[in-house]
Order: C-alpha cells, then sequence, then structure tokens
C-alpha cells in the first residue's frame, strides 16, 4: 500500500522521508502551494510591533516559517511576547526559528486533538481582559480562538504570512494521480488540510474524472475527516498529526 503524503512540497518531502524510514512505501502529490503574503510590508510592521504583544497565535508551521522569512535582521523574539502553537509541527517550527522553549505556549501532550480548541484549554485560565494579540495565518483561515479572546477581552489582530493556492500538476503528480484512481484499495491518501481535499475534487472535476469507490483516506483531525467522508473516501481512518500516530494507524491498516 502506498502512502499518498498531500501536504505543501516542503512538508510532503520531510514527510515522505520519515515514512519511508519506518519502512512504509510514500510518495508526495502536494495538494496545495503555499506562497510569500502579497504584503510583505504588513509582516515587517508586525515584528517591529512585537514586543507590545503579549501573545503571538501561529496557526501553522507554515505560519511560522513565512513570518520568520521577514524577519528583520538581528531581530530576536521579545522576551514578553508568548508565541502559541495548535500543535506539535508548529511547536517545531517555532522553536526551529529561536523562539525559546518557555516562551512557547501549546495543548498538553495528552490532548486528544490538536487544534484552536485543545490550545484554548491551556489559555483559558489567564486574564485576557485588554491584553495585545496578533494571529499569524494564511489568506483568511478560522477565527474560532481570536473571536474566543475577543469575547474574554483581547485585542485581536490578524497578520497575513502566506498565501495558499492551488497546486500545478506536473508529469509525476498526474502518474501518481492516475494509478491512485486506477488502483484506489492500493493507495491511501493522507490529509492534513480539508482545503487539499476541495484542491483534488475540484482538479478531478474540471479534468471530467472521478473519486473511484475504494478511495481510501487518513486524516489527522475529525473536521478534515469529516470532509473526506463528504468527498467520497471511504473507509477514512483518523490519527493525531505526531509522526508515530500516524505510522501506527497506517501500520494497523496496511495489508
Amino acid at each position: 500500500m502506498r502512502v499518498i503524503v498531500t501536504r505543501p512540497a516542503a512538508q510532503a518531502t520531510s514527510w515522505v522521508q520519515s515514512l519511508q524510514e519506518q519502512g512504509l512505501a510514500a510518495q508526495a502529490l502536494p495538494l496545495m502551494e503555499i506562497a510569500p503574503a502579497l504584503d510583505a510590508a504588513a509582516v515587517t510592521s508586525a515584528w517591529q510591533r512585537l514586543a507590545e504583544a503579549q501573545l503571538v497565535m501561529f496557526v501553522s508551521a507554515n505560519a511560522v516559517e513565512h513570518f520568520f522569512a521577514l524577519r528583520p535582521r538581528d531581530a530576536a523574539w521579545p522576551v514578553g511576547t508568548r508565541a502559541a502553537s495548535p500543535g506539535p509541527g508548529t511547536t517545531r517550527a517555532l522553536r526551529d526559528a529561536g523562539v525559546p522553549l518557555l516562551q512557547i505556549v501549546e495543548p498538553a501532550p495528552d490532548s486528544p486533538q490538536f487544534d484552536s480548541e485543545a490550545l484554548w484549554q491551556t489559555l483559558r485560565h489567564q486574564d485576557w481582559q485588554g491584553a495585545a494579540v496578533q494571529v499569524v495565518r494564511g489568506d483568511g483561515g478560522r477565527d474560532w480562538l481570536a473571536d474566543t479572546l475577543r469575547e474574554h477581552g483581547a485585542q485581536v489582530g490578524f497578520v497575513s504570512a502566506y498565501r495558499r493556492t492551488a497546486p500545478c500538476w506536473d508529469a509525476v503528480a498526474q502518474s501518481l494521480l492516475a494509478a491512485a484512481l486506477g488502483q484506489p484499495t492500493d493507495h491511501l491518501w493522507f490529509f492534513s488540510s480539508s482545503e487539499a481535499i476541495d484542491h483534488l475534487i475540484a482538479h478531478l472535476n474540471r479534468s471530467g474524472a472521478a473519486l473511484p469507490q475504494g478511495a481510501r483516506a487518513l486524516a489527522t483531525h475529525p473536521r478534515i475527516a469529516s470532509r473526506a467522508q463528504a468527498a467520497g473516501f471511504a473507509p477514512v481512518w483518523q490519527s493525531l498529526p505526531t509522526l508515530t500516530a500516524v505510522v501506527a494507524c497506517i501500520q494497523s491498516i496496511a495489508p
């Protein structure tokens, strides 16, 4: 069984390598491309005001990477500002970027999911009245945590650090897609984004193709799993987004 890793290219390459090191057959088919923000000046301005924020929430590792790509020369992470992460991948990116571990806020390690709701369980006991919070994200996104912080008195702003776009389908991608459509039970689609599923289905619709019966998926969150089921994948398995959990789930599925 071949695992199709659908993350953006840079992350997909890392995941493919890690899965192969665990003895699993894996190949990348990025279903989303990540591009820099159109307004780089807004990110630069956010860096200049970083010390004013009590908390900076990064929605993903992509948000971290593109925000720090525009860090002014010699700029250090402010001592009084904490960085919030919804899960282990984003936390790893923050640590790689040089944010001190003690200034990173993340969900508890035993959280049933890694998302904004789990992060809020870590943040909810603090006084947010009048606190300045910045949310670093792509071009749009889910505002649940921002709305929740506002309800508790925080002053929340947004910084768009990157853009999400549909993928470009080269010959390698087309070949892998054809194999997955032709032999659905020999492949397992690995989804970490609902938008990636939308891009896949949109591509199939444009090309006059359809998702075959028996197409199977592994999703890293219940919302993603629901989107996969609605798109026609069955069965759909769920796993936490850690390498250990994903490998264990795939090994339980593989014939």
